[in-house]
């Protein structure tokens, strides 16, 4: 049997697209009013990011669970765990001690970034374990993913920026960017402001750019992703296909509750994977 490929449900994996891939789905949580509700499994209110609600990472017992389970299927081969940003989550460091207390081939990759920056990983990984590498080949591949990718997200709202403590410098100027929409980007797993741009087409425009720029003429992966913004994701799947034409088209899914939660509503985000990609800013 091949190598068992588990990922978590910031990766924003289309259910289709993981089933076909072989690809196990281990859920984040969100905690609003009382009740722990668990990504793309239990029903979370559309407007969770109006709301004042928490995040958690999966738990140590959900890891085991789906480790064992992933160990049993892959008949003593092997499981590579590809979970979001250790800057981001606890879901790594927790992911990590389950692994060394299995004390048994599971290996943990920090996908250095989220949505489906995590999504590219863990399909790099289930390509490499359907050729039928081994552990250690599967686990070369993903990390070799992991340096290919690159992501960048447009703030509409800094709200829930200054709740979400997860940007990376931001104090310095959330509170005098009223104005602003910042342009972040992902930099060795933490997100970071890229630019503050003055309107939110001017922002979306300049990481159309960047996109183009880091992308060149290369066939990259592309994904966009969106806070209840599916119009603006659109648009901007449709102008990097215009901008990008040696690339398939992005695909395109929420951003989910989640990452909703700390980067507001109408926030459109574009993630690639870029074969051979140099260092962009």
């Amino acid at each position: 049997m091949p190598v068992v490929i588990v990922t978590d449900s910031s990766a924003r994996l289309p259910a289709e697209l993981a089933a076909a891939q072989g690809i196990r789905v281990v859920p984040l949580h969100v905690l609003v009013d009382g009740e722990d509700l668990r990504d793309g499994v239990d029903e979370v209110p559309l407007d969770i990011h109006d709301r004042q609600a928490t995040t958690s990472a999966a738990s140590p017992a959900e890891l085991r669970e789906a480790y064992e389970a992933a160990l049993a299927a892959s008949a003593g081969a092997g499981v590579v765990a590809v979970h979001l940003s250790s800057a981001l989550s606890g879901t790594f460091g927790a992911a990590e001690q389950t692994a060394r207390e299995l004390d048994a081939p599971v290996r943990v990759i920090d996908s250095r970034s989220t949505a489906m920056g995590t999504g590219f990983v863990a399909l790099a990984a289930a390509r490499a374990a359907a050729a039928g590498g081994d552990l250690d080949t599967v686990v070369a591949e993903a990390e070799a993913a992991v340096s290919r990718s690159h992501g960048y997200i447009v703030v509409h709202r800094l709200d829930n920026l200054r709740r979400s403590g997860r940007i990376g410098g931001a104090a310095a100027w959330l509170g005098t960017a009223l104005s602003l929409k910042p342009l972040l980007r992902i930099d060795d797993g933490k997100l970071v402001l890229a630019q503050r741009v003055r309107t939110p087409s001017k922002a979306v425009a300049t990481m159309i750019d960047r996109v183009a720029e880091v992308v060149g003429d290369r066939k990259a992966a592309l994904a966009v992703h969106h806070v209840d913004n599916p119009e603006g994701a659109a648009e901007v799947a449709a102008a990097l296909a215009e901008r990008l034409p040696a690339c398939d088209p992005a695909l395109i899914s929420e951003l989910g509750p989640v990452l909703a939660l700390h980067v507001g509503a109408s926030a459109v985000a574009v993630v690639l994977d870029v074969p051979d990609s140099p260092d962009a800013g």
